[in-house]
């Protein structure tokens, strides 16, 4: 099988030995160990005269997003994409079950010469970019401010990193500033694809009243308003808990109350419970959100910058992920 292997090394886990692992368990592996986009550019140049079947990406879900696009800019055909979890979040790492990177080699190793137990997911497609996830509002902030705070954390960048980095910046900077400041933007979300459905109190999916092209699905307040084909953002947090529920639908969500009451309820936010007061779900082909005023966007955990109106799609292309829960009873047997 033609494995090929990358790993971040400025992901919060990578490391020179994870590539030294790879070449021992994978010696016929192409690996690439990179710093920075360009170098992985580079590398994906020289994959398109022989692409990999399968390709192992060790990083967060900012390098595999980084990865699929460079992929599509380039016109490599996508491969089977193994996520190794060496990212903060690792959202698309948790959703299929990969297990700690060491693990996950040995298991691509026993396996042997063919292409591990796989599970299709569809992408968002937003600015002709595509990730598991995309969005505006407090989630966009909060990975802004994690960033903010871990470059000013010097010798104790360390203690700032992870779930509880995360929990920091929102607590000191994110939630503060919506205190404070002018509270949530206005957003119009119009759909401008087929029918659009939702989600009863239940769970039961209906359809939308008069919910064809350019019905407009939501108008208010919005915290965090996105799109996603996948049930989590990361560190366990299923954002959006209906995904996958409508095949070839993107599920989105828009959540129109105030910072406090989303502080009140952050852990029942991060369960994905449902019914929640203010919380709003659709199921679409394509959506539109116009805002009345900039808010920050941000596409698989990167930060891409303010946005005053923007345009989601289901992407025409499926990525095929290793399915690590299938794949550990295969070698176990």
């Amino acid at each position: 099988m033609n494995i090929a292997v990358l790993v971040n090394l400025r992901a919060r886990k990578g490391s020179e030995g994870i590539g030294g692992l790879v070449r021992h368990l994978l010696p016929r592996a192409r690996v690439a160990l990179t710093r920075s986009l360009e170098e992985a550019r580079e590398w994906v140049n020289q994959l398109r005269s022989d692409p990999p079947n399968l390709l192992l990406a060790g990083g967060g879900d900012g390098t595999i997003t980084g990865l699929l696009n460079e992929l599509r800019s380039q016109g490599v055909a996508l491969p089977a994409i193994g996520v190794l979890p060496l990212g903060t979040g690792n959202a698309w790492a948790r959703v299929t079950g990969a297990p700690r990177p060491h693990v996950a080699l040995k298991q691509i190793a026993a396996y042997g010469e063919r292409l591990p137990p796989l599970r299709p997911f569809s992408l968002v497609r937003v600015e002709g970019r595509v990730a598991p996830f995309a969005g505006t509002g407090w989630d966009a902030e909060m990975i802004q401010d994690f960033k903010n705070q871990l470059a000013i954390a010097g010798p104790l960048k360390s203690t700032q990193a992870g779930l509880r980095g995360y929990m920091g910046a929102m607590f000191t900077r994110t939630v503060p500033r919506h205190l404070f400041g002018e509270g949530n933007p206005n957003v119009s979300v119009y759909n401008v694809g087929d029918s659009a459905l939702t989600v009863d109190a239940t769970g039961a999916v209906r359809p939308i009243p008069n919910g064809g092209p350019g019905a407009l699905l939501y108008q208010g307040p919005a915290g965090v308003a996105g799109a996603a084909t996948t049930t989590e953002w990361g560190f366990g947090f299923k954002a959006f808990p209906f995904a996958q529920t409508v095949p070839n639908r993107l599920s989105v969500r828009v959540y129109g109350a105030g910072v406090m009451e989303a502080t009140r309820n952050m852990f029942r936010l991060w369960r994905g419970e449902h019914p929640m007061p203010r919380m709003h779900d659709f199921f679409v082909e394509r959506v539109r959100m116009d805002f009345d005023r900039e808010v920050p966007f941000q596409m698989g955990g990167d930060v891409l910058g303010m946005r005053r109106s923007l345009e989601f799609d289901l992407a025409g292309e499926n990525v095929q992920l290793v399915d690590w829960r299938r794949l550990r009873r295969l070698v176990e047997v």
